[in-house]
């Protein structure tokens, strides 16, 4: 039986949390679109769109042909990253105007999240890393598109839908929470750092669903947008303790090191930067947008790192493969 070639054995190694780097590269082009960086923003949109098309034939590949390892993988927390990754997608597009790819992908997101998430959340247990805040992080995904998609065409009960979502996904990020090895805020090698995105992720999914209303959709009453408003300050306020916090834990523990889980921080990261730009939007706080576009290239700076990271380990193990596999 012939070797497969040593590009498609190395990517055969990877785990459902790659689609950590789609998400990343996808809340980034948001954040540049809500800065005011258009063509920087089409830029990373489509980056973020060749990525989500690898990752979306792996997926399909072992679904169709490789259905016992597709099943295993589906069982994990980091399997839910196929929908948030999607969900991030469809929201960049969203952001640029691109309303009719965007609900595609929100339907394709919507397809996917329950098998998922009820394949997933039953094997929760106590002192897991930080991909078990995938839940929330995958379904506020779906609410900000939803938002999104709902304030552009004018859509009711599309923003009635992100908000049930919306509720749901705090409830999953209390029960996540339960369940986090707080010991991986030092000791985690990247995905420590979706206990923040998924609050970050939360306030920005608050900000759509206020930004969604408008004459020609009577959404929430004030008591309605009140309590909208207090929940989202509250959970960006908490987004910016979770960032403070590891950051700091950073700076205690150097990890320098290339490890693919470092997507799943750069992820955190752009959303704090994209909540904190779209709050200052739907609050009409203009100071938050000095912060905010701070925190997007500081973003930005991480991701090229993280990037230029994984060119290198992927390189070194193309070149690994080819050499076990030269004839001697």
């Amino acid at each position: 039986m012939p070797r497969p070639s040593p590009l498609r054995a190395w990517w055969a190694r990877r785990s459902p949390t790659t689609g950590a780097a789609v998400m990343a590269t996808g809340i980034l082009a948001v954040g540049l679109r809500l800065a005011g960086y258009e063509v920087l923003s089409w830029i990373a949109l489509g980056a973020a769109s060749a990525a989500w098309l690898v990752l979306a034939v792996r997926f399909a590949v072992g679904l169709l042909w490789e259905r016992e390892r597709w099943m295993a993988e589906a069982a994990t927390p980091g399997a839910l990253t196929a929908v948030a990754a999607t969900a991030a997608l469809g929201t960049g597009f969203s952001a640029l105007g691109q309303q009719t790819v965007a609900a595609a992908l929100l339907a394709l997101s919507v397809v996917l999240w329950p098998g998922l998430l009820l394949a997933g959340v039953p094997r929760w247990r106590r002192r897991m890393p930080g991909t078990v805040f995938l839940g929330c992080v995958a379904t506020q995904g779906l609410a900000v598109l939803a938002a999104a998609l709902a304030g552009a065409k004018a859509t009711d009960w599309l923003a009635h839908a992100a908000l049930v979502l919306f509720w749901l996904g705090l409830a999953l990020y209390c029960a996540a929470l339960f369940c986090f090895d707080f010991r991986q805020v030092t000791e985690g090698s990247g995905d420590q750092w979706i206990a923040g995105g998924a609050l970050s992720i939360s306030a920005l999914a608050g900000s759509r669903l206020l930004a969604a209303d408008s004459a020609r959709l009577y959404l929430w009453n004030s008591d309605d947008s009140g309590v909208l408003r207090t929940v989202t300050v509250g959970l960006l306020v908490l987004d910016l303790c979770w960032y403070a916090v590891l950051v700091a834990a950073e700076c205690v523990r150097r990890r320098p090191h290339y490890d693919e889980r470092r997507w799943a921080a750069v992820f955190p990261m752009g959303m704090t930067a994209a909540a904190m730009l779209s709050v200052a939007d739907a609050f009409d706080v203009s100071w938050l947008k000095v912060p905010g576009q701070a925190l997007l290239w500081i973003a930005v700076a991480v991701w090229l790192a993280v990037a230029w990271g994984a060119v290198r380990t992927a390189s070194a193990a193309v070149r690994a493969e080819v050499t076990s596999t030269a004839p001697r």
